[in-house]
């Protein structure tokens, strides 16, 4: 490999849109490579660019990092995702993605009475949660659908 086909830091950052630490931190987690100069600095191929994107968009759809790096775990010895990669790994988020639409629709039709707590009503919230009964049930907005709850 020729060094000029090498980006350094700076220019992935800007290219990618990433932070310079974050590049740090998935190359940590393993979702990126990066080789070192005799000088101990890192340097991307050009490809990573591409799983970068791929990441992004994964996050964007809702997936953990757990679930990206599996996602990226099954392209043979860090491999960039290609057209039939993504198109293989986002039919496993269609669901999902349904999933959240539909949570977020019911959200966007009951939001003129929201007041924040999650179950969409002023008048239910006395019924629903009087003296904050619903704090066993964990923090936030536990009326909320599911999909667009964060994991606890």
């Amino acid at each position: 490999m020729r060094t000029i086909d090498l980006l350094t830091v700076s220019e992935v950052a800007d290219r990618s849109g990433f932070a310079p630490s974050a590049l740090r931190f998935y190359e940590r987690e393993g979702l990126i490579h990066a080789t070192r100069t005799t000088g101990n600095q890192r340097r991307y191929e050009r490809n990573v660019l591409r799983r970068l994107a791929f990441i992004r968009a994964a996050r964007n759809v809702g997936l953990s990092l757990d679930e990206v790096a599996a996602a990226l775990a099954t392209l043979p010895d860090r491999r960039t995702p290609t057209r039939a990669d993504w198109a293989r790994l986002s039919r496993t988020w269609r669901t999902r993605l349904d999933d959240q639409i539909a949570a977020l629709e019911r959200l966007r039709d009951g939001l003129d009475s929201c007041i924040g707590c999650g179950c969409l009503s002023l008048k239910k919230c006395a019924m629903q949660n009087p003296g904050d009964l619903a704090a066993h049930r964990g923090r936030g907005a536990v009326y909320l659908p599911a999909p667009l709850r964060p994991p606890a």
